[in-house]
């Protein structure tokens, strides 16, 4: 059969170890081809990517070569790969043995030229950046080179044009957490101490990672977390249902990071911008159950709290109301408060009055005419009199702490809607910034 007959002509007296040219000054020139399937994994801890390749041969054996028409026409056979000279072509970044499947036979066809087909899975190392982590892109290189014969002996080139490679996606598995970009080639030279030049060519694999599911499971819960505590500044300042709220929130935010914890790329050498992302919405949740602790105990109401004041009077009730554009305004004005106080001095004064009409300093001069009362009577009135005034005192001092806890109740709702206002500029600041920076990255 011509298959033998040609296999025993090739085989009989071919020389596998020694580079197959006839004269020792030709350079054998190996083309390279590359096809990306999947992307595997990527450890962004280890910093290592796994990657299965379509990886393409292509040389020349002057020792392999025929006339077919010898050989009933054949033009191409297929030979046993231990059998033939291979060029030791390595890849530079390899960091551990794949699980590649093996494919034991080259074609040859007549003229000499010998094409190698195989499927690898390549682990390799990569430099991974996650600061942008879930709307990163990464660039890992693959690095095909002759690990002994220089470039006199072994060159490298590319197999199709460059262009043709950068955008080939016809092969690759595009259902998984990556998603691939482009591949970039470029050859170079290079040396090792002074010694010879070798020739590698290498490969820029270009991916991007598809945010949606982290979107959902990280972002939008947090966000969610973020609305409901600006929500809670609606709550009434003086009632101690907002500060279980914001407690809540913030036990609820602390059992989320312990979730999503594992979900987050862990590395040595930096921190995604979303795990600080994460710590400024906790310091946030903690500076506003702080702002509400303190605006709650500002109002609370006290029997022995001053008055407020005068500069805070000033600055809270009449600058801030107008630089805060609050409508009711009359409500936190001071004067409000002078003129109830006048009326109730007013009051104090003809019930003082009015008392006075009914008693006298000197009990001898009211009563029956002649000035003659008994003195029983006029004990009684001067204690009911006594008793009267003590009642007025005391009435008066609650209504003065009444009117002191008004006060400061006031002050607390001024201030309340001031740090609110604060800390919804510092949050809508924060979420653009960051909004915008991460559009910028995903539309690079």
């Amino acid at each position: 059969p011509a298959l033998r007959r040609l296999s025993h002509h090739l085989l009989s007296h071919y020389q596998k170890g020694t580079r197959p040219v006839r004269d020792w000054r030709t350079t054998t020139n190996v083309a390279i081809d590359l096809m990306v399937y999947a992307i595997l994994s990527v450890d962004e801890k280890n910093q290592v990517l796994t990657t299965y390749i379509w990886y393409r041969q292509h040389w020349t054996d002057e020792f392999l070569q025929w006339d077919p028409a010898l050989f009933d026409n054949l033009t191409q056979i297929s030979l046993p790969m231990e059998s033939i000279w291979v060029p030791d072509i390595l890849i530079n970044e390899f960091v551990d043995v794949g699980k590649s499947p093996h494919v034991p036979y080259v074609y040859v066809s007549h003229h000499g030229e010998v094409q190698n087909l195989k499927p690898i899975q390549v682990m390799t190392a990569c430099s991974l950046d996650i600061y942008n982590f879930p709307f990163d892109v990464q660039n890992c290189s693959l690095t095909f080179t002759s690990w002994l014969h220089h470039i006199r002996d072994i060159n490298l080139s590319l197999w199709r044009q460059p262009e043709l490679v950068k955008f080939d996606r016809s092969v690759f598995m595009n259902q998984g957490e990556w998603e691939l970009l482009y591949i970039l080639s470029r050859f170079q030279e290079f040396s090792v101490k002074s010694s010879d030049n070798y020739a590698e060519m290498k490969f820029y694999v270009v991916i991007r990672r598809r945010p949606l599911f982290y979107t959902v499971s990280l972002l939008l819960p947090s966000i969610f977390l973020m609305v409901m505590d600006i929500v809670g500044f609606y709550l009434p300042p003086n009632s101690g249902e907002r500060v279980s709220f914001k407690i809540t929130l913030l036990l609820g935010y602390s059992v989320f990071l312990i979730i999503v914890s594992d979900t987050l790329p862990a590395t040595a050498v930096g921190t995604p911008l979303i795990g600080i992302y994460f710590v400024v919405c906790m310091a946030l949740l903690v500076i506003s159950l702080t702002e509400t602790i303190l605006i709650v105990r500002l109002v609370h109401k006290q029997d022995l709290q001053p008055h407020v004041p005068g500069w805070v009077k000033h600055l809270l009730l009449e600058r801030a109301t107008v630089l805060l554009c609050i409508r009711d305004r009359k409500k936190f004005s001071p004067s409000r408060t002078q003129s109830s106080d006048l009326s109730r001095q007013a009051e104090s004064h003809d019930s003082t009055a009015k008392l006075s009409s009914y008693g006298c300093e000197d009990p001898r001069d009211c009563g029956a005419p002649g000035g003659t009362r008994p003195a029983l009577g006029s004990a009684v009135l001067q204690g009911v009199l006594s008793e009267t005034t003590a009642i007025r005192q005391l009435l008066e001092k609650r209504e003065e702490f009444r009117d002191a806890a008004r006060e400061w109740l006031q002050v607390g709702y001024v201030l309340d809607i001031l740090l609110f206002r604060a800390y919804l500029a510092a949050v809508l600041a924060y979420s653009i910034t960051l909004g915008t920076l991460w559009s910028v990255w995903r539309d690079a």
